[in-house]
């Protein structure tokens, strides 16, 4: 599985590109920041909530660091996803990086 920094998807982002952002984080860390347009479904719930993902889209997977999205993402490469990347820091990389004013916890 590739992973992409968090500058290459804030460009990719910004040129309009269609991409899945699929937050794997708590409920409660998603309550206190989140990328614009992300889905949601905790890491323990991925396996079921793949159903409802197309295997054939690009997935962006992250969480707080990146080591939890990373798991999923290899899970996903498993289940048949065929362009699935790992946010290189998670969003604590976001926010220190791209949106400074984004809440980090």
């Amino acid at each position: 599985m590739r992973e992409i920094s968090v500058q290459d998807l804030h460009a990719r982002l910004k040129a309009g590109e269609t991409l899945v952002l699929l937050d794997v984080r708590e409920p409660w860390e998603r309550n206190l920041c989140a990328l614009p347009n992300s889905l949601h479904a905790p890491m323990q719930q991925v396996p079921t909530a793949i159903n409802s993902l197309n295997p054939e889209d690009e997935v962006i997977v992250y969480c707080h660091t990146g080591v939890r999205s990373f798991h999923v993402g290899k899970f996903l490469e498993h289940n048949g996803f065929k362009n699935v990347a790992n946010l290189c820091g998670g969003i604590e990389a976001w926010a220190r990086e791209v949106d400074k004013t984004m809440a980090r916890y």
